[in-house]
C-alpha cells in the first residue's frame, strides 16, 4: 500500500467522487483508509456522562484503498504511485505521471546501491 497517514488523496469513485482530503488512519489488514470529510455518516448516541447531550454524531467511515488516489504535491493532480530505488540504495515513493519523488520509505541498503 503506497498511501500513508497525512497524505492528501482524492476520491476517484463513489458518492464523494472528486473530494480531496487528508488521510487520518490506514488499516492495512482490511485495505481501508479514513479520509477527512469523506464518507460521513451519522451515529446515534444515547445520553451518558461522557456525552451528556446525546443525539447524532457525524463521523467518517473507512473507504477502500482502491477508491482513492494520491495527489502529487508538485503538480496538484491525482497520480498513481510506484516504488523505486535511489542511487544510494534507499527506497522511495514516486508519482508515475510526473516522476517526482514523494518521500523516502526505507533506509539505504548496500545490495541495492548502484555500483561505480
Amino acid at each position: 500500500m503506497h498511501i500513508r497517514v497525512d497524505d492528501v488523496v482524492e476520491v476517484i469513485t463513489g458518492d464523494d467522487k472528486g473530494t480531496r482530503g487528508k488521510v487520518l488512519r490506514v488499516d492495512h489488514e482490511a485495505g481501508k483508509v479514513v479520509v477527512e470529510g469523506v464518507n460521513r455518516v451519522y451515529k446515534h448516541v444515547k445520553r451518558s456522562q461522557r456525552n451528556p447531550q446525546g443525539g447524532r454524531l457525524s463521523m467518517e467511515m473507512p473507504v477502500h484503498i482502491s477508491n482513492v488516489q494520491l495527489v502529487c504535491e508538485t503538480s496538484g493532480k491525482s497520480t498513481r504511485t510506484g516504488i523505486r530505488y535511489l542511487g544510494d540504495g534507499s527506497k522511495e515513493r514516486y508519482g508515475k505521471k510526473s516522476g517526482t519523488g514523494l518521500g523516502q520509505i526505507a533506509p539505504s541498503k548496500e545490495k541495492y546501491a548502484k555500483k561505480k
